[in-house]
């Protein structure tokens, strides 16, 4: 309705050409100019001043970080020669600026979907301030490989394990949004593979999947259940789903996942910090295995997930100590809509060195499924050299290695919740370490230049 608001371009481009957004129908803001600020920015204020939402999350961010982003524009460049939109960036740190002056515990959250470095970056260290960004190269590669028929993953395991390579570039966060679930997408059941029973499987496995992967989840509504239809703005949500026995197991499992991942800091507490993560099995067909680790030098959690339908008996799971553990999640559990009626008990680590851990499980892995596992009662390591089962010697124990980094540094410990581990981008540090090359290899050796999107 702003559109030649007074009969001329008033809030838009005064040239049609930069005016004019080909590929969503619609104009541009031209934000370098004072009344469009003015405009969005006390629109902004708004929401939080009288409506006291938690935060924002600003829309197709790429749209005004490039002067090239629309179709038509390709060759479009700024008055340095650069494919930046100058005013554009400039509104943007200026909206942030803004707004944390006056609320600095609410969260700004920017969708982009480009390789823009230091989005969720503090502005005085050259970032665009917002405190997440969305993941959107981690949540297409998820969707594109659980949409899979599982007989091909095995080929395509690096749409997994590359967003290990970038995961710590920003803060993110992991989107499963309305974007994914509209306009013929089909809802997030609907997308994966196999019988009704299949289905229910792998979107059990893909949250766990969510759930453990460094960053903050997002998961749209309907989805906690697997609503078979897509979201549709004019219609509620399909409750009558609720009545299907299949259904009320799938929101029993997404309860219960929500419960267990508020109970343990491990999962979440060191979201963006390079110690939270051990990446111990991501070289293997169909099969994915992480620690990921709190503050406290016990707290840690062994995920295990298996990518096909097929179960792996006496499978090695990693273990950073040797000790009990027991499973405190099995996604194949009859409760939530499985077949296991008994899971195994108490698990006693062995000694011996395991993809470069110290120790490992003796498990059954769930056709289609993820375990999570935590220690139970850890003994210390020997000194001496220990031998594998098999009686061959192996190396020296290893000593605890920093998960792989793009961004491997100290941040300083601030948090808007003391508890929640979450760095406001505003106080970050900037320097950005280099890619361990070694840890690399250890994912696949795939080459890649950027996150896709």
């Amino acid at each position: 309705m702003l559109a030649q608001f007074d009969g001329t371009p008033t809030f838009e481009y005064t040239d049609p050409h930069r005016a004019e957004n080909v590929r969503w129908g619609t104009w541009n803001f031209d934000l370098g100019k004072a009344q469009v600020q003015s405009f969005l920015i006390s629109s902004a204020m708004y929401w939080l001043d009288h409506c006291h939402l938690d935060g924002l999350r600003v829309d197709a961010v790429s749209n005004m970080l490039y002067m090239d982003y629309d179709a038509g524009k390709e060759n479009d460049r700024n008055k340095d020669g650069g494919r930046d939109n100058l005013e554009g960036i400039a509104f943007i740190k200026q909206l942030n600026t803004k707004i944390f002056a006056k609320h600095p515990d609410v969260l700004m959250m920017a969708e982009e979907s480009s390789a823009y470095p230091q989005v969720s970056a503090p502005i005085d260290t050259g970032g665009l301030g917002f405190n997440y960004k969305w993941n959107m190269g981690w949540m297409n590669d998820t969707l594109k490989f659980f949409e899979q028929d599982p007989v091909y993953r095995h080929s395509d395991m690096n749409l997994l394990t590359f967003s290990f390579m970038y995961m710590y570039n920003e803060q993110f966060v992991l989107p499963f949004s309305h974007d994914e679930v509209v306009h013929g997408k089909k809802s997030l059941m609907h997308k994966m593979p196999g019988d009704r029973y299949n289905q229910f499987a792998n979107l059990r496995t893909m949250y766990v999947w969510q759930a453990t992967f460094p960053g903050k989840q997002l998961l749209f509504m309907g989805s906690e259940w697997g609503q078979f239809l897509e979201w549709r703005d004019w219609s509620e949500l399909e409750w009558a789903d609720l009545k299907d026995p299949m259904n009320k197991k799938m929101q029993h499992f997404t309860t219960t996942l929500n419960h267990l991942y508020k109970a343990r800091p491990s999962l979440w507490q060191q979201d963006h910090e390079p110690d939270g993560i051990k990446i111990t099995i991501a070289d293997e067909p169909d099969v994915l295995s992480y620690i990921r680790y709190g503050k406290q030098k016990d707290d840690f959690t062994v995920v295990a997930m298996n990518l096909v339908p097929v179960q792996k008996d006496h499978f090695r799971v990693p273990v950073p100590s040797p000790g009990t553990y027991e499973i405190i999640l099995n996604t194949e559990d009859a409760a939530f809509g499985g077949t296991w009626t008994k899971w195994q008990q108490t698990l006693t680590a062995e000694i011996g060195e395991n993809h470069d851990v110290p120790a490992w499980l003796d498990v059954i892995l769930p056709a289609m499924g993820a375990l999570l596992i935590k220690p139970k009662q850890l003994k210390p390591l020997p000194k001496k050299t220990l031998a594998l089962k098999g009686k061959q010697p192996t190396k020296a124990l290893p000593k605890h290695e920093t998960p792989l980094s793009l961004a491997g540094h100290q941040r300083q410990p601030i948090s808007h919740q003391e508890d929640w581990g979450t760095s406001p981008a505003r106080s970050q540090p900037r320097d950005i370490s280099k890619v361990n090359h070694q840890q690399s290899k250890k994912l696949g050796g795939k080459a890649h230049n950027a996150p896709q999107s």
